[in-house]
């Protein structure tokens, strides 16, 4: 025998039920596909179960198409070049030919490049060279090497650290964005004659070296590479 409140809750529940019917449905199996952000937007790219990076909706694949944030001109360049300064104008020059220019990521570029530079000219890796270099720097690096080959010479290059890399000037010449770094760096360095005496440097003694190069790129190019087109020593 059932109590009154037993009656009472199956028919709350039966109540229930039907209401929850009527609101939700049922799945007849013609029911549209959940929602998914990433291919609903034109462009996005869906992520592979191995990705790390999951792509935003929306966002355009193309850098140079992505919206732009306008900051004011005093915190454009802040820590890399004082406002109203020649290099901030410089700066301002190549962002406009080129919006995907970033002088932090230029920087930690010619940080490697200048690595790679010093190693693979005292190796004397030409390969290496013509690829990181301009015509007239790698001429110059050309016959230097030459000349050492013919005397029998070699050089031994280690970087200990480099210390900084600063940016002092920019420009763009017509299509050419061309920028200044002023390296610091310490390094052990020996030249030795074919017999192995040491003719230069210090097999066990860090230098401290102050380089200044400057880079240049074709800003129409497709190229996204910086070449080296000039180098002194610093102060």
């Amino acid at each position: 025998m059932f109590d009154i409140y037993t009656i009472i809750f199956l028919a709350l529940a039966v109540f229930i039920f039907l209401r929850l019917r009527s609101v939700l449905g049922q799945r007849t199996g013609r029911e549209r596909p959940p929602f998914d952000p990433y291919s609903s937007a034109p462009g996005a790219v869906r992520p592979s179960p191995g990705d790390k990076v999951v792509a935003l909706p929306g966002r355009a694949p193309d850098a140079s198409k992505a919206a732009e944030t306008v900051e004011p001109a005093a915190d454009r360049w802040k820590g890399i070049a004082e406002p109203s300064s020649a290099l901030a104008a410089g700066l301002d020059a190549i962002v406009g030919e080129d919006k995907t220019f970033d002088p932090k990521h230029f920087v930690a570029g010619a940080r490697s490049a200048y690595d790679m530079i010093v190693t693979a000219y005292a190796a004397g890796d030409r390969k290496q060279l013509k690829g990181l270099l301009g015509r007239e720097v790698y001429d110059g690096f050309e016959n230097a090497i030459k000349e050492r080959e013919q005397k029998g010479e070699t050089v031994e290059t280690r970087f200990v650290a480099i210390d900084g890399a600063d940016l002092t000037a920019a420009e763009q010449r017509g299509k050419t964005a061309q920028v200044t770094v002023r390296f610091r760096s310490q390094l052990i360095s020996v030249t030795r004659a074919k017999d192995g005496a040491v003719i230069d440097g210090n097999a066990e003694k860090v230098t401290d070296v102050t380089d200044v190069w400057t880079f240049a790129r074709d800003v129409s190019s497709r190229d996204p590479n910086w070449k080296l087109v000039a180098t002194e020593a610093g102060q």
